[in-house]
């Protein structure tokens, strides 16, 4: 019997599944010898009758293996492109080639582009040099920024905190032992006051990588504030003083002297000189207290304000009136400076019914018979970036939490 040399030497047959990017799907028998471009030409040839005529078609048509999302070379075999027996193929077709735009749409869209563009300086004021002065009321957009409700409670809660200082010492001057509770806090104040860092920015801090003596540092240089304490740190990663330790952290024996004659001072009259002498040395604890508490403007604001022109006193003064706030600071600079300074130290109206609801609050009342809750109010008064330290402290955050939704309360009313 004769049988074709070709019939003999002939390739492996395999059976393609073929699908289009429409849904059509098919069963395609090729030998494995058979090229990429003549598989594509059938394939043209079931879904796209006559579209062969066109010899573009092929090239603008590509056959995609499925499983490895391989485009397929239309010059190799199907051996070489290693398919197998049922593998599936997607016949796509390609996207049409960006066209070049024509010079002219070039030079027009430049044109068009250099007609919406901005005026630059000079043309500003060119357009504007006929056109009267004017002073804008800086009052207006100040008075706005504190309707808003976060700003409202900011603004009164300085006032709130100086009327309650002054409740908490009256109600701690009763107190039979408050020498020697005042004693302890003066104490406190003098050991820990730079050892005391926000635990959760401090955590933030060096769950980015940072390592946690450098994190402290820079916590400390910046009032807490976790985006400064980071620019910081980057900004003086390669600085070889990085890790020198803070002036003044290291000495601890002028802090102790001082701590031990605060004692002193603090143990010195008995019982039987009277009850004048220890509300006198009250007084001086108190004074004490708030010379530590001093407000501590934030060096990088006082620098860039004072570089605008600014007096190195108004500076600390609009920093002072607006919580360390750079941006609030250059405003009041310009504007008409309300609140000022003197307007800081000014309490809330103590027959007001936002501060007799906080009088009236259980929470608040026990909390103004511990020395620390005045230690806070004394200290966010002075620095109010430290607010967030003592809301996150357990004896004086319900405190404040407390004030806090009083306040919105009757400010909803």
């Amino acid at each position: 019997m004769f049988v074709q040399e070709e019939k003999i030497f002939a390739g492996k047959v395999l059976r393609l599944h073929v699908c289009t990017m429409e849904g059509a799907e098919w069963l395609e028998e090729v030998p494995e010898d058979t090229t990429v471009e003549k598989l594509k030409e059938r394939c043209l040839k079931h879904c796209l009758p006559g579209s062969l005529e066109d010899p573009k078609t092929v090239t603008h048509h590509k056959l995609i293996h499925a499983t490895s999302e391989k485009v397929l070379t239309d010059t190799k075999t199907v051996l070489e492109e290693n398919i197998q027996d049922r593998d599936v193929l997607l016949l796509v077709k390609k996207r049409a080639p960006m066209l070049l735009p024509k010079m002219s749409d070039v030079v027009a869209e430049e044109k068009r582009k250099q007609e919406q563009k901005a005026p630059d300086k000079d043309a500003i004021l060119k357009a504007t040099a006929n056109l009267p002065a004017r002073s804008v009321d800086r009052s207006v957009t100040h008075h706005n920024m504190r309707d808003f409700p976060f700003l409202q409670f900011q603004t009164e809660l300085r006032k709130i905190l100086v009327s309650l200082i002054e409740v908490a010492q009256k109600l701690l001057a009763l107190n039979p032992d408050a020498v020697e509770l005042f004693k302890k806090a003066n104490a406190m104040l003098d050991e820990d006051e730079e050892d005391r860092v926000d635990e959760i920015a401090l955590r933030q801090l060096t769950e980015m990588g940072f390592p946690e003596s450098r994190a402290v540092k820079a916590l400390r240089l910046n009032h807490m504030s976790v985006t400064q304490a980071m620019e910081w740190l980057i900004e003086h990663a390669d600085d070889p003083s990085v890790d020198a330790p803070l002036p003044g952290s290291a000495p601890a024996e002028a802090p102790a002297e001082g701590a031990a004659s605060s004692a002193e001072a603090a143990a010195g009259p008995s019982s039987e000189e009277g009850g004048e002498e220890a509300k006198d040395e009250l007084t001086e604890i108190f004074k004490k207290i708030r010379r530590k508490r001093e407000f501590r403007p934030d060096p990088r604001a006082v620098i860039a304000l004072m570089e605008m022109g600014f007096d190195e006193k108004e500076v600390v003064d609009a920093l002072r009136v607006n919580n360390n706030q750079q941006n609030a600071a250059c405003e009041w600079l310009l504007g008409d400076r309300k609140p000022s300074p003197e307007d800081l130290d000014k309490g809330i109206d103590t027959n007001s019914p936002l501060f007799q609801a906080i009088l009236e609050n259980p929470v608040v009342q026990l909390g103004l018979t511990n020395p620390k809750t005045l230690l806070a109010f004394e200290d966010m008064l002075e620095n109010p970036l430290n607010s967030t330290q003592w809301m996150n402290d357990p004896e004086t955050g319900p405190v404040m939490l407390q004030i806090s939704r009083i306040f919105q309360t009757l400010n909803r009313t």
